[in-house]
């Protein structure tokens, strides 16, 4: 068994993110949404005996109530892992649920088909997050605290680098179907007999089919990339490296232990406070990526062709940014490291706010936003992991402890979309929901101030 610290166990838990990271462009950010509002588009659709009109809203309330299983499941799996030392296991299972509710999402053809689509982004959501839960909880099992800056920044490099490959791949297929065999119908409709106009209409759809038949196959990839790469996290992580052994009742004892590190949470002040900074930058932080296409492409009326170029240009940068700021961390110190992003994802709303789409030149101001914001966007999710992994007191109940450290984000997640549909309802405007955005960060900023520096954590 590899030991903490050596290069090939952090290489092996790192490369986790290449694996699953794909789910989170692809799925999350690109394709898959793209893909969901082309089928849905000025239709009605029928789910759980409801008629949706906004199918746009039925697709957000899917994520949110993901979010809010996770949150509630993850404390209570975590604490049962924790006694039985079976992190893996349940990391595992977690992997092959999202990696195979993905591929389902090849049977979403159409509207009648639509129920396949919510239910499996559900599924697809659920593993995907809740497999992180666990994966995170053995950083500080595989790396030494002054290590694990540069391991979770490695962690987040490796998934920026992977999602882009795939999503670059998947991008040629569904842009060019016929260089991959996906336009067989198009040779059929040129020699559709009719006008000029019914030949091109014929064409036309025979384009959107094959094209959609690409991205079809696109989620299929992204669920083969993911259980595919993570047997190489799985070869080399550790399997209950402090010998557990549970006894019959292990579910009570699990939410014992869950109990016990709650209290011990709020035993620790510190530890306390930055999980509260955590979850009001994370209000911030994961709105705006969730939201950013969609400000894009509604409030400054950016062809899709643009947001996929701005999304490209943020992972790329995010790459520089998460290996600039781990080096940072290691002169500066997390906390002053951490408060330079958060100063500059304020930037960002403001910027944001000033944006119109009666600017000339509007697109380039969206990309140089795009560059802005990757740039701190790598860096402050891979120093909020590490930091936080810092500041945990002498454990065993690692997994447990990180729960905690996901339903903080998973509330903020629920919140701030909230608050932004809310004020976008009441304003008309995306721009004074990006802007409300910096009002969590200031106020994550003041917290983090308050933070006493410990032995790891200056």
């Amino acid at each position: 068994m590899l030991k903490i610290g050596d290069k090939k166990l952090i290489n092996g838990w790192a490369f986790y993110d290449w694996a699953n990271s794909v789910y989170s462009l692809v799925i999350s950010t690109a394709v898959f949404p793209l893909y969901y509002s082309a089928v849905t588009k000025g239709k009605v659709v029928s789910f759980l005996g409801m008629e949706w009109d906004h199918p746009d809203s039925l697709y957000s309330y899917a994520l949110s109530f993901s979010f809010l299983v996770v949150a509630f499941i993850s404390p209570i799996l975590s604490g049962i892992a924790d006694y039985t030392g079976s992190k893996k296991k349940f990391m595992k299972f977690f992997c092959w649920l999202g990696g195979l509710s993905v591929m389902s999402l090849y049977f979403f053809e159409g509207i009648d088909t639509v129920w396949i689509g919510i239910v499996f982004t559900v599924l697809a959501s659920i593993g995907f997050w809740a497999s992180l839960v666990f994966y995170n909880a053995y950083l500080p099992e595989v790396a030494h605290p002054e290590q694990q800056d540069r391991a979770s920044a490695k962690g987040f490099i490796h998934g920026y680098v992977g999602s882009i490959i795939l999503l670059i791949a998947n991008l040629a297929m569904i842009m060019y179907p016929g260089v991959f065999g996906f336009d067989v119908s198009i040779d059929e409709a040129i020699r559709t007999n009719g006008t000029e106009l019914e030949i091109a209409e014929a064409i036309a759809a025979a384009e959107s089919t094959a094209s959609s038949m690409a991205s079809r196959i696109s989620f299929v990839l992204v669920g083969l990339w993911w259980i595919g790469f993570a047997q190489i996290t799985f070869k080399r992580l550790p399997n209950d490296i402090y010998n557990k052994q549970p006894d019959n009742d292990y579910i009570w004892k699990g939410f014992r232990e869950l109990k016990i590190v709650s209290k011990e949470i709020m035993n620790y002040p510190t530890l306390k406070k930055f999980l509260i900074s955590f979850f009001l930058l994370s209000i911030g932080v994961q709105t705006i990526i969730l939201m950013a296409a969609i400000f894009g492409s509604s409030e400054l009326g950016l062809p899709a062709m643009n947001l996929i170029v701005t999304i490209l240009l943020v992972q790329i940068v995010a790459i520089v940014g998460a290996f600039v700021f781990s080096r940072l961390s290691e002169k500066w110190g997390n906390i002053k490291a951490l408060k330079v992003t958060i100063v500059t994802w304020m930037v960002v709303c403001f910027a944001a706010f000033m944006l119109d789409k009666n600017q000339e030149n509007v697109e380039y101001y969206f990309y140089g936003l795009g560059v802005l914001l990757g740039f701190v966007q790598g860096a402050i999710q891979s120093l909020t992991r590490s930091t936080y992994s810092k500041l945990l007191p002498e454990t065993e109940d690692h997994a447990t402890y990180f729960s905690f450290y996901d339903v903080t984000e998973k509330i903020a997640i629920v919140l701030g979309t909230a608050v932004y549909g809310l004020l976008y309802a009441i304003t008309d405007s995306m721009q004074w929901s990006v802007l409300c955005l910096a009002i969590f960060f200031l106020a994550s900023f003041i917290v983090l101030s308050t933070l006493k520096k410990t032995k790891y954590v200056q």
